[in-house]
């Protein structure tokens, strides 16, 4: 349980992190999204460039079954290799956004 709660506190971190930056182009903010009930964490990005609408998400982490499910990793830095130098073993990252059948030569975990 305390690992559990120290992936968490990571995670959080790093989202903290990267929705504190602010953006080069246009009136767009970064959002923390954490729903620490279900293990749901996310940066989105929300505004105007221009006339155009901007919304997306560049991050998307889930913690469940005690691994951390990168969903989406729109960064620059590869948020598996922070998390690894933060000390989580690559055998509790989980690479969701990769299909299953490439898990295996990642050097992450498969599920």
């Amino acid at each position: 349980m305390a690992q559990t709660e120290q992936y968490r506190q990571y995670v959080i971190d790093l989202v903290n992190r990267y929705a504190s930056y602010k953006s080069r182009y246009g009136e767009i903010d970064l959002e923390a999204v954490t729903d620490h009930e279900h293990g749901h964490y996310e940066v989105v990005t929300v505004g105007w460039e221009n006339d155009e609408r901007v919304h997306g998400c560049i991050l998307h982490i889930d913690l469940k079954d005690n691994k951390l499910w990168i969903q989406h990793d729109g960064t620059d830095v590869g948020i598996a290799n922070l998390l690894v130098e933060m000390g989580v073993p690559k055998e509790d990252i989980v690479l969701g956004f990769q299909p299953l059948y490439k898990r295996p030569y990642t050097g992450f975990a498969v599920n």
